[in-house]
């Protein structure tokens, strides 16, 4: 039984009773009614027990009556209930003020009716109660399973949820950022006394009551579901809906239905995306139907960002849908407005190009891997295009993303976001023959290539570090912790051996494209 005092009241024939004092208590909960039959009752009485008397124990002893009303009142009784008639034709006025200051329930009950009348009555209330609110689980359940096999969706995933359960709801991240909220009630009210525990619980906001569920995807708590203006005597089989609709949602995250949390323009962007890049739809249809949706993304110049993790399966994408969160998150690329999708290949982000500082994307992806802690070998990977001034660039881009992704062999040691324009060079030579490669090196090197290897591994390193530098000699020397004079006499000695001259772009490019194809070489 759940009622409170109050509800208590109104059920026939119990409705025929009086609350004479206590009125601060009528939203006290009923849990179970009892019969006071024995001078020691009190010791006996749970937290929510509702007590009937007829004042017998308590007829001649003020004093026992006063310190009744206090055990019961400590104990967490939901109220005390005297049959007026039989033993007391009154209820003492001293009680009535002690249990007034105590803000304890005291009712007085009519003489006609028995206590089984009176529990019966409560009984058959609170049975049509629980099944009336089982019907009602039951056909959201339903609901629930009819939307969870749907295979099309006329709204995003959480107005969905909130519609069928019947309660607005919000959406916090495990980070404690608010991804989605219909109720009234604004975010830094919602946050309140975060972070949290990983537990469903009952929250109290306001005058009312929310209903707080983890979501859990394993062991992992990805976030929480909150939802709102429920009913403070909520049933175990509400709480139970509550956590299926919170599954729900773990289960759409998890498996990378990404756009749940989206505006519908975003949505359906994210899904001609994915036709344009399959081939299905022309990137200018894309642009005319990007600027009918209010995005602006492909009329002015822009850039593309893949990123791709290690994982497979399941893990993938769930670790794809972290980053994704975290990009939304991170405040400079807030402002940029970019649009976010999972296709095959990883998460690809459309950016608009920096004007002030193009290589800044650059920087804040590799600050955004640094603070998600990925554990070594595991890092993720993210190529950036070339600027795309116009629509009609977007598969060319998505095809420098693919390939520089798909080339790790020529990125840095350490790197692991990545610009087209330090791979595009490699990439275009990748074409050339290794025979040729190999014979251009030797012609170019061979003068040097026959003395002693100690001296050559000296003096390529040199070469190496000062093309490396741009022909600056200073930075060289600083490089190799050598004297600046020491650096001069080897390159100048490099000069002789090698027949070029170091102020010639001809003849520095030359001996670029030597080292490039020595890398290459070396890497495949």
């Amino acid at each position: 039984m759940h009622l409170t005092v109050e509800e208590a009241l109104s059920i026939y024939p119990l409705s025929e009773a009086k609350l004479i004092a206590g009125s601060r208590g009528k939203h006290r909960i009923v849990k179970s009614i009892n019969v006071m039959d024995a001078p020691d009752i009190s010791d006996w009485i749970k937290e929510g027990e509702m007590l009937l008397t007829t004042a017998y124990l308590i007829k001649d002893n003020l004093e026992e009556a006063s310190a009744l009303l206090h055990t019961l009142n400590r104990r967490g009784s939901a109220g005390l209930g005297i049959k007026l008639g039989r033993f007391w034709d009154a209820v003492p006025e001293a009680l009535i003020t002690e249990a007034e200051l105590l803000g304890f329930p005291l009712i007085e009950l009519p003489f006609q009716f028995t206590f089984s009348d009176q529990m019966n009555g409560l009984f058959r209330a609170e049975l049509i109660r629980s099944t009336s609110t089982l019907q009602t689980v039951m056909e959201k359940q339903r609901k629930l399973m009819r939307f969870a096999l749907r295979s099309s969706r006329s709204q995003p995933l959480l107005d969905s949820i909130s519609e069928v359960m019947g309660h607005s709801l919000a959406v916090i991240n495990s980070r404690g950022a608010v991804l989605y909220n219909n109720s009234q009630f604004p975010e830094s009210q919602l946050l309140t006394n975060w972070p949290w525990i990983n537990r469903s619980q009952r929250i109290r906001i306001d005058e009312g009551v929310s209903f707080r569920v983890p979501l859990m995807q394993g062991e992992e708590c990805h976030g929480y579901l909150q939802y709102f203006d429920i009913d403070p005597l909520l049933l175990p089989v509400e709480e139970s809906l509550f956590v299926q609709g919170a599954e729900l949602i773990s289960f759409h995250i998890q498996s990378g239905y990404e756009s749940s949390f989206e505006p519908d323009s975003q949505r359906e962007f994210s899904g001609l995306l994915k036709r344009c890049l399959n081939g299905g739809l022309s990137s200018a249809e894309l642009a005319q139907a990007a600027a009918k949706l209010d995005i602006e993304l492909l009329q002015s110049p822009f850039q593309l960002l893949l990123t791709d993790v290690s994982s497979l399966g399941e893990s993938r994408k769930g670790e794809l849908y972290h980053l994704k969160e975290e990009y939304m998150e991170h405040p400079l690329l807030q402002e940029m407005k970019g649009i976010h999708v999972l296709v095959d290949e990883g998460l690809l982000s459309i950016y608009p190009v920096d004007k002030h500082n193009p290589e800044n994307l650059q920087a804040i992806i590799s600050e955004c891997f640094q603070k998600l802690k990925y554990e070594p070998g595991y890092y993720p990977k993210a190529a950036i295009s070339s600027r795309k001034a116009k629509a009609e660039g977007l598969k060319e881009a998505f095809a420098e993303v693919k390939v520089c992704l798909s080339k790790p062999q020529y990125w840095g040691v350490n790197e692991h976001v990545v610009h087209y324009r330090q791979l595009e060079l490699t990439l275009m030579l990748q074409q050339i023959p290794s025979d040729i490669m190999i014979k251009y090196c030797n012609g170019t090197l061979g003068n040097l290539l026959c003395r002693e290897p100690e001296y050559v591994r000296e003096m390529l390193h040199t070469l190496e570090v000062y093309i490396e530098n741009d022909g600056h000699i200073n930075e060289t020397a600083k490089k190799l912790f050598i004297h600046r004079n020491t650096a001069t006499y080897r390159i100048e000695k490099l000069s002789e051996l090698l027949d070029v001259d170091f102020k010639k772009i001809n003849d520095l490019l030359r001996l670029k494209l030597v080292f490039m194809f020595r890398g290459m070489l070396e890497k495949d």
